[in-house]
């Protein structure tokens, strides 16, 4: 095996054990953010409030050694809020940078829907070109800049949904659910002592594994994981069979056929694999193509989901 893939398979196993001292169950979530970061993408995590989304993020920035910040999101927020502005220095007489949480490592949006659209098309630059203008001058953000944008499914009121091609722009959706019954009771039973997952994270007892910039080189190594061509048109095929849907009224674009290779070949990588396969895009495909799709109304009063379609996309493609 190439030593940068054994380092790579290494590395991620060793983070995914770290990171569960911290979190409580959430096996999917975790491995489906791991992947977000290799890949080099932003990820719309989606789950009720408490459900360990912020832990989440924060422990990952910690192992991984980045800095985290986190934005909670309200109606007034204002652009600059996030990306920073110019402040007059009178002693130097110059006006100087005060840099918003854009520059940072990870950026937890937190509630992102509840902010105005003005201030969410302001994440829209920094997320595809990992650069912000501020005052008609731009900045260079780090390589490592990584959205972990949070929405509650549940409510509705004072919230703004995200526009079509906002959420294009996410990688992945991550959706967390409620943690089952003897995780909870562990997360009860932890609560009370130094083992809490905060208290864990806050006296240093799990330690940092990489710093930015072997992460860069973490992410460089899965351009050793091979694709074979009939991997790709499995890809291509599924992404374009969502467009021809009976149900979907509007289809995922070419995109999500980047997203999907991407994620699929970090899937693999996870997954301890030199070679993507055809269960690596499995995987991903509702992840990478749920919050792309769009569905007639009519079959959406039948009460069909974007899921289920993914999933019945994915089972009416044979399988390479």
């Amino acid at each position: 095996m190439n030593e940068q893939i054994e380092y790579l398979h290494q590395v991620l196993d060793q983070v995914r054990n770290e990171a569960g001292k911290v979190i409580i169950g959430q096996r999917a979530a975790l491995d489906q953010a791991l992947i977000t970061i290799l890949a080099g993408g932003h990820a719309l995590v989606e789950g009720v409030p408490g459900i360990a989304k912020t832990i989440l993020v924060r422990t990952l920035a910690h192992l991984l050694g980045c800095e985290f910040q986190r934005v909670q999101f309200t109606h007034d927020l204002a652009p600059k809020s996030i990306t920073g502005t110019h402040i007059y220095n009178e002693q130097a007489g110059v006006y100087e940078l005060v840099k918003g949480p854009l520059f940072s490592g990870f950026l937890l949006a937190d509630e992102i829907n509840r902010a105005p659209a003005i201030t969410q098309a302001a994440l829209l630059q920094a997320m595809q070109e990992r650069r912000v203008t501020i005052d008609r001058q731009t900045y260079a953000l780090s390589p490592n800049f990584c959205v972990f944008a949070t929405q509650n499914p549940v409510e509705s009121v004072g919230v703004y949904p995200l526009p079509e091609a906002q959420k294009d722009r996410f990688l992945l959706k991550i959706v967390m659910g409620y943690p089952s019954q003897d995780e909870e009771q562990l997360l009860a039973a932890r609560t009370l002592t130094r083992d809490a997952p905060e208290i864990l994270l806050d006296l240093g007892i799990v330690q940092p594994l990489l710093t930015e910039e072997r992460l860069v080189q973490l992410r460089e190594a899965l351009s050793r994981i091979t694709m074979p061509k009939t991997i790709l048109r499995y890809v291509v095929e599924l992404v374009r069979v969502t467009r021809n849907h009976t149900s979907v009224k509007v289809g995922a674009g070419p995109r999500a056929t980047q997203a999907l290779v991407l994620t699929s070949r970090a899937h693999a990588a996870l997954s301890g694999r030199t070679e993507v396969g055809a269960e690596d895009v499995r995987a991903m495909a509702l992840p990478c193509l749920e919050h792309r799709l769009i569905l007639k109304p009519d079959f959406e009063e039948k009460g069909l989901t974007c899921a289920e379609t993914v999933h019945h996309v994915v089972s009416s493609v044979p399988t390479p």
